[in-house]
């Protein structure tokens, strides 16, 4: 049987879960049902993800109350976070934001990957790679994102901001 402490901390996370798939359900209410491709319409995938998400909650709380989450594993990883390793993530994410719509999805995309590559290598002690990882991590993050934004605007005609009116980069 968990500790008390711990039971309450287990019962939050569920009614948390509860409590965001409500207001996923809240916001899906709102959204027009008529029928599209199909016959799905748009609501329909925020009902599912607040459906499922309200009957995990659900069901966390339930074994929360029930003597807390059973034959859980002891923690992995260290016993602090890593704030240099999140700061390099976060500042990835960030730049994507700033920059997409002045340098373009793929661009923006690609130093996106270059950062939190960064910040993740160096959360597992490793070494950056200096300039010729730097070359790597950008062509490895350029051939991710240029596929991905010729898919959503050539094939799934889904306008992302480009670099260059033709559509192509």
């Amino acid at each position: 049987m968990a500790n008390p402490s711990a039971q309450r901390h287990q019962t939050l996370i569920g009614s948390a879960a509860l409590l965001l798939g409500a207001v996923i359900a809240i916001g899906a209410w709102g959204i027009p049902s008529a029928a599209g491709y199909a016959g799905v319409g748009p609501n329909f995938l925020p009902w599912v993800v607040a459906v499922v998400l309200m009957v995990c909650g659900g069901w966390l709380v339930l074994h929360a109350q029930r003597g807390g989450w059973r034959e859980m594993e002891a923690p992995s990883g260290a016993a602090q976070g890593d704030w240099r390793a999140l700061a390099w993530v976060a500042a990835g994410v960030a730049a994507n934001a700033a920059l997409i719509t002045v340098v373009g999805f793929i661009l923006s995309c690609t130093l996106c990957y270059v950062l939190a590559v960064r910040g993740l290598r160096g959360s597992e002690g490793k070494p950056h790679g200096g300039a010729g990882g730097l070359v790597v991590d950008f062509l490895t993050g350029f051939l991710i994102a240029a596929p991905a934004f010729w898919l959503f605007t050539k094939l799934l005609a889904i306008n992302l901001p480009g670099l260059t009116s033709s559509g192509w980069i």
